[in-house]
């Protein structure tokens, strides 16, 4: 028992790294993980006092778990094996396919990722970039909604900065989930959106298999609770005007909707509006692939942005950029929609469940439309589109801005009479607008640049529905 051993150098060294580790994994990282974990609970117990409505469990269930959820949910795995009755293709192989798909599509939501880093991106960019205005046309509705629903935004689409603004917007009510494009599955933009409760999806994909996972992950967040943010006409307008809404988001939060017994799905209607969309020039030749800007003109784009903003003041940024404008119309509550009509969307095929979407799709749209922000200028890009060789002085286009939102406002939209600009403030748009070579303004006479009026027509069409009635 007391003889010595001898052993040889590397094996000792191998041997002291092989015992380092085992304590390493067994009594150092479990302690850690649940320092970590306590911590973490209280952040998230701390963070959801000051919510209206909470973080839910299932946004804290461990990733793992929910990737497992739902790869074995029982419709995917019935779409696994019609696939491979109809393809002939191996379980493991297709069941692996699943696995790929739920791994992109399921967020790994982190709460202090989201308030910590992704509410001051959100809240620095958004101010950075614009003033910020937002209002509710019934605040005491918006108030009401029932904390246990499941929210869900509906908004138009004009801009990226939507993502932004709207978080910032509404990060001291709601912890929300975008559905985001697969334009932004990029390293390290995706691991962040990952981190926010984002989850990534093609948009125009045909895989019958995709679709079936990624209906069931909706279906199961919607039922767990989770506020999501959705975008009913499915991407960014191109010209201006609301597109028609794309049903297959609601159609999957719908599909499974008992209104008699699940928790009710309030949509709350949001209407977006910027004086200048930085996007617009290239969404206005989108359809144009000769026209359509590559990478380095953005690029080029964002460095001269960054130069003229950067180290401006905040009436500089104001007079390049103007107003970002956010209005929040008043709740639809799905259980409510459903009793109204008679329908049971859980008892319906697709054939009559559709229309059935289709009719509250519309109902949606009608309601952001309704609350659309007015602002200086799409007012002023109104005016001139209107009438395209027109000249018009500073006084003129302030009185027919002025005469323009009295007949918008008698065709009933959401904004009051108290909220209308100030000549100062028209002015300023005509001022950005001059800026930006929209305008040509000679001795204090205005016209609109031949060039421009397409980018006139683009911001013109975001209140058309008002001004063509």
């Amino acid at each position: 028992m007391t003889a010595a051993v001898e052993l040889p150098v590397w094996l000792a060294i191998i041997m002291a790294a092989g015992c380092a580790w085992a304590v390493l994994m067994s009594i150092f990282l479990p302690s850690v993980r649940w320092v970590l974990r306590r911590r973490l609970n209280r952040a998230i117990e701390s963070i959801n006092s000051r919510l209206r409505i909470q973080i839910r469990p299932f946004q804290r269930t461990k990733r793992q778990v929910l990737l497992d959820r739902l790869c074995y949910d029982s419709e995917v795995l019935q779409a696994i094996e019609a696939h491979t009755a109809e393809t002939g293709t191996p379980t493991d192989v297709v069941l692996g396919r699943v696995h790929g798909y739920a791994n992109e599509i399921v967020p790994a939501f982190n709460a202090l990722v989201y308030y910590r880093v992704g509410y001051w991106i959100a809240r620095t960019v958004s101010r950075f970039v614009y003033r910020i205005r937002v209002s509710a046309a019934d605040p005491d509705a918006l108030a009401a909604v029932d904390p246990d629903a499941t929210v869900v935004f509906v908004m138009n689409h004009r801009s990226n900065v939507d993502y932004l603004l709207v978080t910032y917007l509404a990060a001291n009510q709601v912890t929300l989930s975008y559905a985001v494009g697969e334009w932004a599955a990029v390293l390290p933009l995706k691991q962040l959106i990952k981190a926010l409760g984002g989850y990534f999806v093609r948009r125009n994909s045909n895989d019958p298999l995709y679709r079936k996972v990624l209906e069931r992950y909706i279906h199961m967040s919607t039922k767990e609770g989770v506020c999501q943010a959705v975008y009913l006409e499915g991407g960014l307008s191109r010209d201006g005007h609301f597109a028609p809404p794309k049903l297959g988001f609601l159609d999957y939060m719908l599909r499974y909707f008992d209104a008699d017994n699940e928790r009710d799905i309030v949509f709350v209607p949001i209407g977006i509006n910027y004086d200048h969309v930085l996007e617009d020039m290239n969404m206005i030749v989108w359809n144009d692939p000769n026209r359509r800007k590559g990478s380095l003109y953005h690029l080029k784009n964002l460095l001269r942005f960054l130069k003229n903003n950067l180290f401006s003041g905040s009436e500089g940024r104001f007079a390049r950029n103007g107003y970002a404008s956010v209005n929040f119309g008043i709740p639809v509550s799905a259980a409510d929609f459903a009793r109204s009509r008679g329908v049971a969307f859980h008892q319906l095929d697709k054939d009559q469940r559709f229309p059935e979407v289709s009719a509250l799709a519309n109902t949606l749209m009608d309601a952001i439309r309704h609350v659309m922000p007015i602002l200086p200028v799409p007012l002023i890009a109104t005016v001139f589109s209107s009438q395209p060789d027109i000249h018009l002085r500073s006084t003129e286009v302030v009185a027919a801005v002025d005469e323009l939102i009295d007949r918008i406002i008698a065709s009933g939209a959401a904004m009051k009479e108290s909220e209308k600009p100030r000549s100062a403030t028209i002015e300023h748009g005509l001022q950005m607008l001059t800026r930006r070579g929209m305008l040509i303004e000679q001795h204090d006479l205005y016209s609109l640049n031949p060039q421009a009026q397409g980018l006139a027509r683009y911001y013109a069409n975001s209140i058309a529905h008002w001004v063509e009635r």
